[in-house]
């Protein structure tokens, strides 16, 4: 079985946002979402260097140093 839960990290404990029906001795999988800029900087660089960096726009370099 696989589901996603939100959590929160409160005194060093992960605590689930929503009550969960898990026995106990469940292992559990959790993976760190980065709350800050760096993460989205990092996640939409590769979309903006196949916009940026094509060369469809090496015309406009040319023209620049013409």
């Amino acid at each position: 079985m696989q589901e996603r839960i939100r959590a929160v990290v409160n005194e060093g404990r992960i605590e689930p946002l929503d009550k969960l029906d898990l026995p106990d001795g469940t292992q559990v999988l959790v993976t760190v979402l980065s709350n800050g800029d760096d993460f989205w900087l990092r996640a939409s660089e590769p979309s903006l260097n196949a916009i940026w960096d094509n060369p469809e726009d090496d015309v406009y370099a040319e023209l620049l140093q013409g």
